[in-house]
């Protein structure tokens, strides 16, 4: 089993990130691979919970990365180097083109009413393949909330950022993220509560009774998770918060339902390509 890596918003350490970062510009190859296996999990499942889709995640992350590498030698040392590297990524999500996963999901009500519209059966698969739906049912309301309120629910309430670190990584006031975070929570818990049986037992809505109409659709394959796969960890076990932390308002009970996603783990190779692309290479003189 792969390491269980830190969460990105607790490991505070700045001058491994800045002596990682000074050694990669002189041309220390294992220098610049530290620094991105270090960052590398941040970018991933901000992408995946951003996006819904591995393949996005994975493309989305390459990019960033690539980004960062090649603006290493433009960092000026007047914020931490996670700060300014987050800025990078988050940004470039703002303003990359739409994914699938966006442009099949236009808002809350339409959202909700495909989920209710989709008949109920009695359980046949397996509880590994009703998480898988949990999952992509979940992350689907995810993009229901607009780009900034969704960048601002995960890095809150999903990744149990502080809202002094998250303020910095959205180059905003701690005031206006804790405004930004209340409208996105108060967006998402409503239609949960009204509509999710996660959220509100009294809903109708339950995963289980609904997987043997997405299996037979093609849009849950038992064979290949998607989803409740390639993960190491539940996000909620890297938070603050904790895993076994009870929730201390009804209020808080979406948030568990994110907080139980898997910590995702890319199946690409994207830190070899990177470090092995011959024009960063050049523009870094690496070592052999």
């Amino acid at each position: 089993m792969a390491d269980v890596p830190s969460n990105p918003f607790l490991d505070d350490d700045d001058a491994t990130d800045r002596s990682l970062a000074d050694r990669a510009v002189e041309g220390d190859r294992e220098a610049l691979r530290a620094l991105v296996v270090r960052h590398q999990p941040f970018v991933f499942n901000l992408a995946l919970r951003m996006f819904g889709r591995h393949d996005d995640a994975e493309d989305l992350t390459q990019e960033v990365l690539v980004k960062v590498i090649t603006s290493l030698r433009t960092f000026r040392h007047d914020s931490q180097l996670r700060t300014w590297l987050y800025r990078i990524t988050v940004n470039h999500f703002l303003k990359t083109r739409r994914r699938a996963m966006e442009l099949s999901i236009d808002d809350f009500a339409t959202y909700f009413d495909g989920v209710a519209s989709t008949e109920d059966a009695e359980p046949s698969a397996g509880p590994e393949v009703v998480e898988e739906l949990r999952l992509r049912c979940t992350t689907g309301m995810l993009m229901c909330l607009d780009r900034d309120q969704r960048l601002t629910f995960i890095l809150g309430a999903v990744f149990g950022a502080s809202h002094t670190v998250a303020a910095d990584i959205l180059a905003i006031t701690p005031s206006n993220f804790r405004v930004r975070l209340h409208r996105a929570r108060r967006d998402l818990y409503s239609w949960m509560n009204a509509r999710c049986g996660l959220v509100n037992t009294a809903n109708a809505c339950r995963c289980a009774r609904k997987t043997a109409a997405y299996v037979r659709r093609g849009l849950v394959d038992p064979q290949r998770l998607v989803f409740n796969a390639d993960y190491v960890v539940r996000v909620d076990a890297l938070t603050r918060r904790g895993a076994a932390g009870a929730m201390a308002t009804i209020d808080d009970l979406h948030e568990r339902v994110f907080g139980s996603h898997p910590l995702a783990v890319s199946r690409s190779v994207v830190v070899d390509e990177i470090l092995g692309n011959e024009q960063l290479r050049a523009f870094f003189a690496l070592d052999t």
